[in-house]
């Protein structure tokens, strides 16, 4: 085994690891629970989204477990929770009502193969391309999101709910001043279930967002065409499903890496989640990825670190739902509200926000932030916001070391020199033609690039544009100081764009 491949191995290992919660029972009484907790909340979500992506409630619940599970054993990053999503449901909402079931089912197993693929292409490196800012306002973005996806539990409806939700919230501040051992979240849902049950209050329920499944997901197997066009109509959507997917899996990861101080695999959770998303689709699930909020309450809220915690909140959604389905129906959405609203205030990055932050951050930097942000709550989609982040952040970028090149210019008898200093790429080199005093300029000119360095052919361009100008003049350059990298390239492409 190479040292590169040992290397690899010790930085993802992960700390804490499954053995050493099996020997600690105080940890692995917190996984536990804190699956329990992630198992609670993932039920009405995938309730939810199965709404929007127009199938039955149960398609989004048995996608929520089998992704959980699976991703529990493949994933790459420990203790992050794979589920039903409602960026992916937007994705995929009109398949079922427009080609029926059997397409639903086919799109999201071809998403899965997507993702695959592209996990063994290492999609996940692009990563690194992702600044911090667009970072931040993914992080705000989504809390905003999860915020306001509690408005219509919060909306017409009976005045109790909102005392019960003020009751959950105030649980889960006192509760860790008290104890760390039982995570808040847990303690909050079952003391304000206990008062609602006790005090016979007639307020909405888990049970009213739909019907809960009562048996074990079955083999589903699409009965479609397999032809060209078929693979036309699903594609698309297929497509969408997985890089949504992916980019929202990726970011929660490297969000739970910087909580937790700890790296994560992101190619082994690129292909992981694929297979998890074919898994889910051949027992006749939705499909998803990441869910940031779930994630949230058990990493931050109920402390998890370990894959226990994520196949625990699985198998307790499978068991909640189809064993204790009576008993979680009557759990009130009230308490479910609570946990996810300070799941979002915990989420949002308070200090990006605080005026002595914004006065020494940079404009750009802050301008990057709330633009990530628009987008996601203009569009509803954290994919189309993280790429329109990016975007801002590269136009910015590249406009900003656009001004960092200079020229300048000495004369020392029938020769002068423009020494040039700074990087040359498209977005500098394009006014670098207009820096040269051609026909005041004696016969021979040097034009030295010991300070610079050429990035591509828009620069070997402007050079070439340069020496033909001074030629027409019957003066002469000689270009010195190139490292060899640029030499490589102005020798690869010099005179080919005519």
């Amino acid at each position: 085994m190479s040292a590169s491949a040992v290397d690899d191995r010790a930085r993802y290992r992960a700390k804490p690891s499954v053995l050493d919660a099996l020997k600690s029972p105080r940890m692995l009484t917190r996984e536990v629970l804190a699956g329990l907790v992630v198992g609670l909340a993932l039920i009405p979500e995938a309730i939810a989204f199965s709404v929007i992506a127009g199938v039955d409630p149960k398609v989004g619940l048995f996608s929520s477990f089998i992704m959980a599970v699976s991703i529990a054993f493949l994933g790459g990053r420990p203790a992050m929770v794979t589920a039903a999503t409602g960026a992916v449901a937007l994705v995929i909402a009109p398949v079922a009502p427009t080609y029926g079931m059997d397409y639903f089912i086919a799109t999201v197993i071809l998403a899965g193969i997507f993702q695959v693929i592209l996990g063994v292409l290492g999609v996940a490196k692009l990563m690194r391309f992702i600044p911090r800012s667009v970072m931040v306002g993914f992080v705000n973005a989504l809390a905003i999101f999860v915020f306001s996806s509690q408005f219509p539990q919060l909306i017409d409806v009976p005045w109790l709910v909102y005392p019960l939700v003020a009751l959950g919230i105030v649980v889960m501040i006192v509760m860790p001043r008290i104890t760390k051992i039982v995570p808040a979240p847990l303690v909050s849902v079952i003391i304000v279930t206990a008062v609602v049950l006790t005090m016979g209050l007639t307020v909405p329920t888990v049970g009213d967002q739909g019907e809960l499944p009562q048996s074990l997901p079955s083999l589903f197997l699409p009965d479609i065409p397999w032809t060209w066009e078929t693979f036309g109509i699903i594609a698309p959507f297929a497509l969408g499903v997985a890089l949504v997917g992916l980019m929202e899996s990726l970011l929660t990861a490297k969000l739970v890496d910087e909580i937790t101080d700890t790296h994560s695999n992101k190619t082994r959770e690129s292909w992981a989640q694929g297979v998890a998303n074919m898994l889910s689709g051949f027992f006749g699930g939705m499909g998803g990825c990441a869910v940031i909020g779930q994630t949230m309450i058990g990493v931050k809220a109920s402390g998890a670190r370990t894959r226990i915690s994520t196949f625990c909140a699985g198998i307790f959604l499978f068991l909640l739902v189809v064993v204790f389905g009576d008993f979680v129906s009557t759990i009130p959405m009230a308490a479910l509200v609570a946990v996810m609203i300070m799941v979002a205030i915990g989420a949002f990055d308070w200090h990006s926000v605080k005026p002595s932050t914004l006065k020494r951050m940079p404009k750009s930097e802050t301008f990057v932030m709330i633009a990530t942000v628009v987008l996601v709550l203009l569009t509803h989609n954290l994919a189309v916001g993280v790429v329109g982040g990016v975007l801002v952040a590269s136009v910015l970028f590249v406009r900003r070391v656009a001004h960092f090149v200079s020229v300048s210019r000495t004369v020392a008898g029938d020769s002068v020199t423009y020494a040039v200093t700074g990087e040359l790429f498209f977005a500098s080199s394009n006014d670098l033609t207009t820096l040269f005093s051609y026909s005041d300029d004696p016969e021979e000119v040097v034009i030295d690039l010991t300070g610079s360095h050429i990035w591509d052919a828009s620069t070997v361009a402007a050079l070439d544009a340069i020496e033909t100008k001074y030629a027409t003049l019957g003066k002469t350059v000689e270009i010195v100081g190139m490292n060899e990298s640029s030499q490589r390239m102005r020798g690869r492409l010099t005179g080919g764009f005519e």
